[in-house]
């Protein structure tokens, strides 16, 4: 069978993408790069004039003055690297709530206990909502989604497609905050501060945007798969001999279940008196000489202990699932849990660790406010700028999203560059990064590099099994287009109409705060 020109084109990514060394291993590489460019910058004099009025020198690295700085701070680039601590934090509780049954056992719930004729928006919904347990919706949710079709009489390859489409598609959108977002809003504040040194991005910047997406993805999911997918897949036969049911919720789990639900309500509740008074452990008093900006702004002790909260609300959730589905029996089980929740993030500490480096270099190179003045200058001569300049950025985030799976990897080394460009354009952080989640997300499903991938393939060998690349790509790529063009008409709407894309997230940033500073 000839292969098409979109198959050959991927083909093509992944010979490339096969050949990209380890991230680790691309930040020690880009930090080599920095260092040389801050050598060639600050000898051929490059500066430029910052909004506030001063010149920007580039400061080279490889002085001996440099050198020192870059020894001595080495352990506080990496202690003050802000995903750092909010990602190992919130991973304790992650670890409880995954350990115990209650991720598993609740994605099951989900999926199994609604009619037939809402399976399709079930299956994606609770997809895109898997997030939640970062990416536990892979292992779970997929082949889950594939049995559930299967069982009903449905083409698997649809269920399967459908859940992952969901799961990958829509990493970045959830009804809850997730551990995405303090790991992306924390790289989104280092890159802010190259430009305003005391802007800080709060993790629910991108909330009310992410509630829409989420929505939006389950009814454009739900058309992709019912219209396009499901039709050209046609009949599906089951071979003879394979069975295809799955076991139901047991009492056990169902006790657990409300348990935990229970529990979920009483925390959200207690956290919620905490927050409802003035002058309350998680609300401010407004000071008259210094009045609030917002409504909100009462609320930032809440806003800035949401990872904490989140952490608790996983472990006591966890924890009440566990004990009445007797899953946790002893205190040694939870410590156990926890710590082979942490154990699992060897590989992201390195990683930060080299991150925390590279971004440092970045800012005490002067480098990322250089190239984002200049590049603001560049796009506002060519009159890119607003919608048009963030529309070209979805798409370049995008693209490099075909080669590198990690979404705070690419953050990292793309959040220096475009958050203060954009801010220089008046477009905000909290915009520009909710731009980059659309990105990063939307091309997951169609990439044979996302680490998940062959697993992927795997699932569905079991239905079909000449199934390859190929077969999981066709039946992927309507939704990631259909998920990229209605994402981006979503956020040019969203941007017109003027709304703040959460709590803490508005649209637009006052270039003149810099000045006058």
């Amino acid at each position: 069978m000839k292969r098409n020109w979109v198959l050959r084109f991927l083909d093509g990514v992944e010979r490339v993408g096969n050949k990209l060394p380890d991230p680790i291993t691309l930040f020690l590489v880009f930090c080599g790069l920095v260092l040389v460019a801050s050598w060639l910058a600050a000898t051929a004099g490059i500066s430029v004039v910052h909004p506030n009025g001063s010149i920007v020198n580039a400061t080279n690295l490889l002085s001996v003055e440099g050198i020192r700085s870059m020894f001595v701070g080495a352990i506080k680039n990496f202690t003050d690297f802000p995903p750092l601590g909010l990602s190992l934090v919130i991973m304790i509780g992650m670890g409880v709530a995954e350990g115990s049954g209650l991720v598993n056992v609740g994605l099951r719930a989900l999926v199994t206990s609604v009619p037939k004729s809402l399976l399709s928006a079930t299956v994606i919904f609770a997809g895109v909502n898997s997030s939640l347990a970062a990416d536990a919706g892979y292992v779970v949710l997929v082949p889950l989604g594939a049995l559930v079709f299967a069982s009903v009489g449905r083409h698997p390859l649809a269920g399967l497609s459908l859940a992952f489409a969901g799961v990958a598609g829509g990493f970045s959108a959830n009804l809850l905050i997730t551990s995405l977002d303090p790991l992306l809003a924390g790289l989104t504040t280092s890159a802010a501060q190259l430009l305003a040194p005391d802007y800080v991005v709060q993790t629910s910047a991108n909330y009310y945007f992410m509630i829409a997406a989420t929505f939006m993805l389950t009814i454009v999911g739900t058309f992709v798969n019912d219209r396009i997918v499901e039709p050209r897949l046609g009949k599906w036969t089951p071979p003879a001999g394979m069975n295809f049911s799955f076991d139901r919720i047991s009492k056990t789990e169902k006790r657990g279940l409300l348990a935990a639900a229970i529990t979920f309500v009483f925390v959200i509740l207690v956290f919620f008196l905490l927050s409802k008074n003035p002058g309350g452990i998680f609300q401010l008093v407004e000071d008259s000489a210094k009045p609030f900006k917002t409504a909100l702004e009462a609320f930032d002790p809440l806003f800035k202990s949401l990872v904490i909260i989140l952490t608790i609300l996983f472990l006591f959730c966890g924890l009440a699932y566990g004990i009445f589905a007797k899953t946790i029996r002893t205190d040694k089980q939870v410590s156990k849990m926890m710590a082979d929740s942490l154990s699992t993030m060897g590989h992201y500490l390195v990683l930060a660790f080299v991150a925390a480096q590279f971004v440092a270099y970045f800012r005490d190179s002067n480098l990322g406010i250089i190239t984002a003045i200049e590049g603001s200058e560049i796009l506002k001569s060519m009159n890119v700028t607003g919608i048009p300049a963030l529309l070209i950025f979805l798409v370049i985030a995008g693209g490099i999203n075909l080669l590198i799976g990690s979404a705070s990897a690419k953050w990292a080394i793309l959040a220096p560059v475009f958050v203060p460009m954009m801010m220089l354009q008046g477009i905000s952080p909290e915009l520009t990064q909710a731009t980059y989640r659309v990105g990063d997300s939307i091309t997951n499903i169609i990439t044979p590099l996302l680490p998940y991938f062959p697993l992927i393939v795997a699932f569905a060998q079991k239905y079909d099994k000449k199934a390859g690349i190929g077969t999981v790509i066709s039946c992927t790529l309507p939704y990631s287009i259909a998920f990229g063009i209605m994402w981006s008409v979503m956020l040019v709407i969203w941007m017109l109409v003027g709304m703040d894309l959460g709590p803490g997230g508005p649209l637009h940033f006052d270039v003149g705060s810099i000045q006058a500073k």
